[in-house]
């Protein structure tokens, strides 16, 4: 079974159905059914082979969401074509990598981007193919095989460290991604779903666009997130379900009192992902708006691996529980089991998990053991089964012989008033190796002697950080992953404010 097995249930199997809305460039809301998006990738697709391309080849977008995201997504997989997404937010140097990496046949962008690329990569404009494809006959192209193990996609990881890769993800990953989240969160064809994270990524991509497009669902796309007409979408078009990542929630929460709960009334799930949701950011928004976010824990390689229960405790400050067919282990240095409550990497194993990195055999061998992704993320599992992340591997901190995880300070940090945001790291130190400093996002820097004096009552010692730091604000990726590799150089000078 390939992934147009699954989508072809809502393509021909509800062709007259209202699928989805969207403003068009000139900002009239165009309304297309099912059926009508099959032909619309059915044409696109035969201008994708009239142009040479065939299974197996790569295809790289660099776009905002609009529809012809859609059309390209679902034209290359009837064709076998593997899709490269690129980060809008990317420029040349990290647009250059990518390109480099995957060789794709050609980069589908508009013509005001296309300076952004090495010469000598092939740039087609996405108007231009949309037009072309206007005038090519109906029906679906014939001859393409693919099933479970066929590469569907290479999505490169956020960069945060090192260089990106590409994992490389087939029908059957995103497949059992979409069956699996669509049944446990129970989407159907009930639900009215605002799409407003970006395409380019897997949380929009996997989780948005094929839950929507297997459960049937309603979908309004808008460009991106917007705080200012975000609570305009909610109150037109009046959506069941929405994913977002932690900073959409809290601008939502800016919303009066009685906007949020009106929104609320109307809402059936919140999902937050992408990074970690603050415990208190999860109970202002329940006291708002009435509902409990939903957080779950995935990766580009792995879509999605963990959930909180959609009929069950949403348990702040976890991610829930393994989901159908996923496998994760929480395991020492050594490869042994950790036990509850004891603190270790999470290992993950599953038809959800990608075929490896492209190109990069070394990689690949050391992100695999028999057979279990090695995720680099730590964590702890309660007795329950409930799982807490605790940051990165990468972002360990070793004091004193000691391992800091930053996310317990963090989520401290964050919990006193003023503060809007904190990152910590660890830095070089002659005595203790590293040591923590804290980077706070807020109008004025707490007093330290007073903050340390609050963090001792609930951390020891070595978890105090050494330094504060104040910034406007902490460095992300498009779906609001901290870059703390981007935050300014610490030194002790700069330890009460910048």
């Amino acid at each position: 079974m390939s992934l147009l097995d699954l989508f072809d249930l809502s393509l021909r199997g509800r062709a007259r159905s209202p699928a989805l809305e969207y403003e068009d460039s000139a900002g009239v809301c165009r309304v297309l059914t099912f059926g009508e998006l099959d032909a619309r990738s059915d044409r696109l697709a035969q201008v994708l082979r009239t142009r040479g391309l065939v299974r197996g080849d790569r295809l790289a977008f660099y776009l905002v969401n609009r529809i012809e995201i859609i059309d390209l997504w679902l034209a290359c997989v009837k064709l076998g074509v593997i899709v490269v997404p690129i980060n809008v937010l990317y420029r040349s140097r990290e647009i250059a990598h990518i390109v480099g990496d995957a060789e794709p046949a050609a980069v589908v962008t508009m013509v005001v981007h296309a300076s952004e690329f090495p010469v000598g990569v092939t740039c087609w404009d996405m108007d231009a193919l949309t037009r072309e494809a206007a005038t090519m006959p109906g029906g679906r192209p014939q001859g393409v095989t693919c099933d479970a193990t066929t590469p569907a996609a290479l999505v490169y990881t956020s960069g945060t460290t090192g260089a990106s890769k590409g994992a490389v993800l087939t029908h059957g990953n995103f497949a059992s991604n979409a069956l699996t989240l669509t049944a446990c969160w129970q989407i159907s064809s009930a639900d009215r779903y605002l799409a407003a994270l970006p395409l380019f990524h897997v949380h929009g991509l996997a989780n948005g666009i094929h839950c929507w497009l297997l459960s049937g669902c309603h979908m309004k796309l808008v460009e991106r997130f917007d705080a200012a007409r975000a609570p305009g979408w909610f109150e037109a078009y009046r959506p069941t379900l929405f994913f977002g990542v932690p900073t959409m929630y809290v601008r939502l929460l800016e919303l009066p009192d009685a906007q949020a709960r009106a929104i609320g009334a109307q809402m059936r799930l919140f999902v937050s992902g992408s990074a970690p949701l603050p415990a208190q950011l999860f109970d202002a928004f329940r006291e708002r708006f009435g509902h409990v976010i939903l957080e779950r824990y995935g990766m580009t390689e792995t879509l999605m691996n963990i959930s909180n229960p959609y009929v069950g405790e949403r348990r702040a400050g976890t991610v829930g529980r393994p989901l159908p067919m996923v496998h994760v282990r929480i395991v020492q240095d050594d490869g042994r089991d950790q036990p509850d409550g004891t603190s270790g990497e999470l290992w993950v194993r599953g038809p959800n998990v990608c075929d490896g990195y492209w190109r990069r055999t070394e990689s690949t061998a050391a992100g695999w053991t028999d057979g279990w992704f090695r995720t680099g993320d730590i964590g702890v599992r309660s007795p329950d089964g409930y799982i807490t992340l605790e940051g990165r591997r990468s972002e360990l901190i070793i004091s004193g012989g000691f391992n800091i995880y930053p996310r317990e300070i963090e989520e401290l940090l964050t919990a006193q008033p003023g503060v809007r945001e904190a990152a910590v790291v660890g830095v070089n130190d002659s005595v203790r190796g590293e040591v923590p400093v804290a980077y706070l996002v807020c109008d004025t820097l707490p007093d330290r002697a007073a903050i340390d004096a609050v963090l001792r009552t609930q951390l020891a010692s070595f978890k105090i950080p050494r330094g504060y730091v104040r910034v406007e604000a902490l460095p992300r990726t498009a779906l609001g992953k901290v870059q703390k590799h981007l935050l300014p150089a610490w030194s002790a000078t700069d330890a009460t404010s910048r």
